[in-house]
């Protein structure tokens, strides 16, 4: 792949000041993002993922820096100002956030709110909008969409909310780049509904997905490729089958280890190794 085909993030870093000394929270994280893929990227809190997925669309904050190179169709995206961030983002790059009340206005209806973003990003008109805003929530498993239209957030579960906001990405502009992972347990059918959307994304028209989460079972369901990240750097990436089935790098052996999935008592459990040092955070693939 070539940078103009899509995503190619080289050398990213994000530091972040403290009054205790810069904080590396992302350390010379390099990888392609292809049209059409969809990729994981796995990690225990505090390994730099949202960090990184943040970084993609310039959400990272001053007094925070942001190093390296991250280039969407050919353009460097890095030092870009606001406005110019603003043509990108949305349009070409989008963030699903794991909180959906984060990203949904609670005074205005679920229908308003798509009937905006669509007259606003492709240009419809309000009847044209609203019909496609009904479709949508028709598309992502939502009872009667038609009556739910004029229905406020705080109406929707919050599995219904985070469908909606991973189609509205995904669907209203050319692609969706960074969903997070949505909070109701493995088990509940809202999870598995979040999950078959952001599958949806990948692939579609040519749109990718870089899903960031820390569920082993998550990351099969909507991605055939995966990067490993530990203390800010990617350990391990490859194809996700063959990274799960046998895993190079202690870290992502360990990750694996400590899913409970891979126990039949609470004694095979075993707790990640806290030894690792970043001598050994070369990159296998």
């Amino acid at each position: 792949m070539t940078a103009a085909d899509g995503l190619s993030v080289a050398d990213l870093a994000v530091t972040f000041r403290t009054e205790r000394g810069d904080v590396p929270a992302v350390r010379g994280v390099s990888f392609d993002l292809e049209p059409g893929a969809g990729t994981a990227i796995l990690g225990e809190s505090g390994s730099g993922k949202s960090a990184t997925a943040r970084a993609l669309l310039g959400l990272v904050d001053p007094p925070a820096q942001v190093t390296g190179s991250i280039r969407f169709e050919g353009t460097e995206l890095i030092g870009k100002s606001e406005t110019e961030l603003d043509a990108v983002r949305g349009r070409g790059l989008a963030m699903v956030f794991q909180d959906s009340l984060d990203s949904l206005n609670p005074v205005f209806s679920i229908g308003s709110q798509l009937t905006e973003i669509l007259r606003a990003r492709l240009g419809r008109s309000r009847a044209v909008a609203r019909a496609a805003a009904v479709e949508l929530l028709d598309a992502v498993g939502i009872t009667d969409p038609a009556a739910r239209i004029h229905d406020y957030p705080h109406q929707f579960s919050g599995g219904m909310r985070q469908r909606v906001c991973i189609a509205w990405r995904s669907r209203s502009n050319r692609g969706c780049s960074s969903p997070t992972n949505p909070r109701p347990p493995w088990t509940s059918p809202c999870r598995r509904g979040s999950c078959a959307c952001c599958g949806g994304c990948s692939g579609s028209g040519g749109m990718s997905l870089l899903f960031v989460t820390h569920d082993l079972a998550v990351a099969r369901l909507v991605a055939d490729s995966v990067i490993v990240m530990h203390r800010g750097r990617i350990v391990e990436q490859g194809v996700l089958e063959d990274v799960f089935r046998a895993p190079r790098h202690p870290y992502t052996r360990g990750l694996l280890d400590a899913h409970p999935a891979r126990a039949t008592r609470w004694q095979d459990l075993r707790p990640m190794r806290a030894d690792l040092e970043d001598g050994q955070a070369g990159v296998l693939q």
